[in-house]
């Protein structure tokens, strides 16, 4: 069964970069919107940033991480990608790659609208 399996988690300093990979060998990326949600140490889930799939083109980020992480999608790969450059402590989380039905509407940003879930890569940014 298809599934979407996280890549590129790690320790780093604070104000360095990491790269995570979202692959999926089931789906066309291009036909899902693919969002990164992530999830801090006893604390709750929340959005990062998503990709549209192409029919609904762009992307949208949660107001702590713009200009900072960039996500993007390799269609010929088929993988998304979310640079995270500037790193800060409190980005410290589980890091989740989730996908949406085939050609969702809108911009969704809640667990909720995502039925697809990878497990998961830590993240751990060190002061």
């Amino acid at each position: 069964q298809a599934q979407l399996v996280e890549l590129g988690g790690g320790l780093v300093q604070a104000g360095g970069s990491l790269r995570l990979s979202c692959v999926d060998s089931g789906r066309t990326f291009s036909e899902h919107t693919v969002g990164w949600f992530r999830q801090p140490q006893g604390k709750e889930r929340e959005f990062v940033a998503h990709i549209r799939w192409t029919g609904n083109d762009g992307t949208y980020y949660r107001d702590s991480v713009k200009g900072r992480f960039t996500i993007s999608r390799d269609d010929r790969k088929n993988e998304v990608h979310l640079q995270m450059d500037d790193l800060k402590p409190e980005d410290t989380a589980v890091y989740y790659c989730a996908a949406t039905v085939p050609k969702a509407r809108g911009t969704p940003s809640r667990a909720r609208d995502f039925p697809y879930w990878g497990q998961g890569t830590q993240v751990t940014v060190s002061s």
